[in-house]
């Protein structure tokens, strides 16, 4: 089974970071976030990855085109006979990675559209190219198949970016709650489709958090695996750093393999 990965958004407010660079490729103790994305997947056997390129999708292209050399020791013979040895063998010997050109300006849903002729199954996988967790693929995929709908959403309990006050009448702070959890469930992505869902894809304008998902939902297509455990998206700069904090401190939540 084939995950699709979106790789090709602008990341305007990494900009710290993409302005040279595809977000996807940001590092998290010195690996792209998209090389963390990928190892999540594998962990539960699934390790064909399509990924969604736009914005500066060369540098993505570049970083699979020299992952044998950059990854392995290797001897190598200069000159006419010109020829590489890798010495040794990396964790991702047997990733299989398509990268698909989506346009530079493509919508969500017009990049995981751009992917239909690469599908070979009934079934396939899309994540963000941005958000770790150590949601259990195998389990949310049961969870997909159980109930025979066309798609699956990952849900999580959303956290406040703000402190939220309680006030009576006269302006009082009843209670104060830092950063709480809010009521509700957000989407985490993760999401898991039949793919007669390309039939709700239509051009590269197409949003999929839009009208695709908000029809599959009216039409009670759309289903929601709760994931109670870790998820964070890197957006911002802050968030860049609180991810690379969290793995250097050797306890990440979604270094599963």
């Amino acid at each position: 089974m084939k995950t699709v990965i979106l790789c090709g958004g602008l990341g305007t407010r990494l900009r710290e970071e993409t302005e040279f660079r595809p977000k996807p490729m940001v590092e998290i103790g010195g690996r792209p976030v998209l090389w963390h994305i990928m190892k999540i997947y594998a962990h539960s056997g699934f390790r064909e990855f399509v990924l969604c390129l736009g914005y500066r999708g060369n540098l993505i292209k570049e970083y699979f085109l020299n992952y044998e050399a950059m990854n392995n020791d290797f001897t190598i013979c200069l000159g006419r006979q010109h020829d590489v040895t890798y010495l040794g063998a990396h964790a991702e010997q047997d990733f299989n990675v398509t990268l698909v050109d989506t346009g530079a300006d493509s919508m969500t849903g017009g990049r995981v559209k751009r992917t239909e002729r690469y599908m070979d199954g009934d079934t396939f996988m899309v994540t963000y190219g941005d958000g770790v967790s150590d949601v259990d693929i195998c389990k949310l995929l049961a969870f997909h198949k159980s109930h025979g709908k066309l798609a699956t959403v990952t849900t999580v309990k959303p956290v406040s970016r703000f402190g939220l006050l309680e006030l009576n009448n006269q302006g009082r702070v009843i209670d104060f709650a830092e950063k709480p959890e809010l009521n509700g469930w957000a989407s985490a992505g993760f999401f898991v489709f039949n793919k007669r869902v390309f039939e709700y894809l239509t051009g590269d304008d197409c949003i999929m958090e839009r009208e695709p998902l908000e029809r599959l939902a009216r039409e009670e297509q759309l289903m929601a695996y709760r994931h109670e455990g870790f998820f964070y998206a890197m957006d911002t700069y802050r968030e860049y750093q609180y991810l690379n904090e969290v793995w250097n401190s050797g306890k990440a939540p979604w270094k599963v393999w």
